[in-house]
């Protein structure tokens, strides 16, 4: 393999390696958002009434 190959295939690995751990941080230290919830956000919807047993 020839030098300029050799330095090719260096730097590519090693963006790749670099963006790989950058966005593996970010997601690892990203804070969760708030999600509402499902059961005390929802009390203005109507309750769905049982039907009727045959």
């Amino acid at each position: 393999m020839n030098t300029e190959a050799l330095i090719t295939m260096i730097l590519t690995q090693g963006i790749v390696t670099v963006l790989a751990v950058y966005f593996f941080y970010k997601v690892l230290t990203i804070p969760p958002k708030q999600e509402p919830d499902s059961f005390s956000e929802n009390n203005d919807e109507d309750v769905r009434q049982e039907s009727e047993k045959i």
